[in-house]
């Protein structure tokens, strides 16, 4: 009786052993090769699946998801410079080439990176240092043209190339960096060259105007002087008969001498320098406003020339 329960259990237990062996998984986004014998059987998709004990076996699995590999490059450009370039490489098995892709590549992140080293290298040093900031673009289409045409054979899709990174020697960078400042610095200062002149051209233009309006507003001062003067030598005349307009001029031109003494005395915070004033100096002074006027009104009737005939 017990080497029958001996015998039962291990049947059982065999039993167990094969259908563990014939069941198997597989993830989503995920294909096994099953081989038979070590010679290719089929393509196991996602899901529960089966396989003969012992025959057959999952000989490997096939991830068909995107998947992304950064390749670093350093090289030179056509200006003797060393960059360092990253390029990242978007790729995925197409799902009707898993075969060419299991057995016909075996590493394929070595085979691209040659590929992109070849293309980089073939196309950087060819370009200057600014045109290789400006065309990436250009460098990761011509990658992904050849990655395109080559890995194709092998079963995987190229999705896209990107030149994720471009980094120069840390000294060129350090120049590039100081040009970039010192051309800022230029503007800078042609723009504040600029603000200074609109302000300097704008001051002059307001100091003008300011000047020609003070002109003007002392060309009005004198004219109303010059018609007070005369309206004051007319109201004398009218008013005191026989006299003439020097002695009234004189009179009037000693009045204003006297007001303007008087302004200067009242004022605190005048400072004035006296010359020698005394009565015989203002007798003299009013002598020298008299003969001046005299030769005016000389030179006046000199320059109306003599009367004509029968005058």
């Amino acid at each position: 009786m017990t080497e029958l329960l001996i015998g039962a259990g291990i049947g059982v237990l065999v039993l167990v052993v094969l259908l563990l062996m014939t069941v198997f998984t597989v993830e989503q986004q995920t294909a096994a090769v099953i081989e038979r014998f070590g010679r290719f059987s089929r393509i196991a998709r996602s899901g529960l699946n089966f396989k003969i004990p012992i025959v057959e076996t999952v000989a490997g699995r096939v991830n068909l998801r995107i998947q992304q590999l950064e390749v670093p490059v350093e090289t030179k450009t056509y200006d003797n410079v060393f960059v360092h370039t990253s390029v990242a490489v978007q790729y995925v098995v197409l799902p009707d080439r898993i075969w060419d892709a299991f057995y016909r590549l075996d590493r394929p992140s070595v085979q691209i990176t040659s590929y992109v080293f070849d293309v980089v290298r073939a196309r950087v040093p060819t370009m200057r240092l600014d045109d290789v900031f400006e065309h990436k673009d250009n460098i990761a289409t011509a990658v992904k043209a050849q990655l395109q045409d080559q890995m194709e054979d092998f079963g995987y899709q190229i999705i896209q190339t990107l030149v994720t990174d471009l980094e120069p020697d840390s000294r060129v960078k350090d120049s590039m960096n100081e040009i970039n400042a010192a051309r800022r610095m230029r503007e800078a200062s042609r723009e504040r060259g600029e603000a200074d002149k609109i302000i300097q051209v704008k001051a002059a233009e307001a100091e003008a105007e300011s000047k020609a309006l003070q002109g003007k507003g002392i060309a009005d001062q004198r004219r109303a002087i010059i018609d007070g003067l005369k309206d004051s030598v007319d109201q004398f005349q009218q008013t005191i008969g026989g006299t003439s307009p020097e002695s009234i001029m004189q009179l009037v031109l000693m009045t204003q001498h006297y007001d303007t003494m008087k302004d200067v005395g009242a004022s605190a915070k005048t400072n004035t320098i006296f010359i020698p004033y005394t009565p015989g100096g203002m007798h003299d002074l009013g002598a020298q406003m008299r003969d001046a006027l005299i030769s005016a009104n000389a030179a006046s009737t000199d320059s109306q020339g003599p009367p004509a005939r029968g005058q």
